[in-house]
């Protein structure tokens, strides 16, 4: 069922108030539909691929996710067994509204129909190359929480800046662990909406997950992890044993 903030509770579609603990909460689809295809960027801030010891790419470094890997505010991502080193990646995720194919880079915010956060969870004992990554890096059942909330295009891009100056944060276990803006993108939004459609029908509901700044660190079980940008929402995830 969906529904909207209202005077700090749930309004439900049904007309209905409870708290926010009283729901179960998914991953913020409607109104749009379910995303047929997930795009995901790697090392689209400099400061992060610097961190990696990468040099920045000179053209979208993009993967493909599968829906299985999206979670909800509040449930709980697995850790695999055996693994040394996995960390959350605080993005920026567009919703896209309508059927977009060939939009220009001036038309992009048109085919927007939202914004929410996305922490992608990346295992790095799986990864090979980060211009190939294995799939196991990113496509793990629960590896990808996101909401809280779907926020309306129209109420985002009339701030300043738009989706372009917004505030990221991160923290674990209440401690700030990784501090950025999305005016920091290699490839911003726009770009990536002209990019993508210049090849590939992007459809209603489809997200493309804009990458992350520097900061990441290794999670653990038992780890509470918010992923935050402002005006957009505070995910909260934790991270449980395989």
């Amino acid at each position: 069922m969906s529904a909207v903030e209202s005077d700090g509770q749930l309004l439900m579609a049904n007309g209905q108030r409870v708290s926010f603990d009283a729901v179960t909460w998914l991953p913020p689809f409607a109104p749009t539909p379910r995303p047929r295809t997930i795009l995901a960027l790697g090392l689209n801030y400099a400061d992060h691929a610097k961190e990696l010891a990468f040099k920045a790419p000179e053209e979208p470094l993009v993967f493909i996710k599968g829906e299985g890997t999206l979670i909800g505010h509040r449930a709980q991502t697995r850790r695999p067994a055996g693994v040394t080193y996995m960390h959350y990646e605080c993005e920026l995720a567009v919703v896209v509204g309508k059927t977009a194919r060939h939009v220009k880079r001036d038309d992009a915010y048109d085919f927007i129909a939202g914004y929410t956060v996305a922490n992608d969870y990346a295992i790095r004992d799986y990864l090979e190359n980060w211009y190939r990554p294995n799939l196991r890096v990113k496509n793990r059942d629960t590896c990808t929480p996101i909401g809280p909330w779907l926020v309306d295009a129209k109420d985002v891009e009339k701030l300043p800046g738009g989706p372009m100056a917004l505030a990221l944060q991160t923290t674990v276990n209440g401690k700030v662990t990784q501090s950025g803006n999305t005016k920091d993108m290699i490839f911003d939004v726009p770009f990536l909406i002209e990019y993508f459609s210049s090849f590939m029908t992007l459809s209603p509901g489809d997200l493309i997950l804009t990458g992350t700044p520097d900061g990441v660190v290794d999670c653990q079980p038992g780890d509470h992890i918010v992923t935050q940008i402002e005006h957009i929402g505070a995910l909260e995830n934790t991270i449980y044993a395989d």
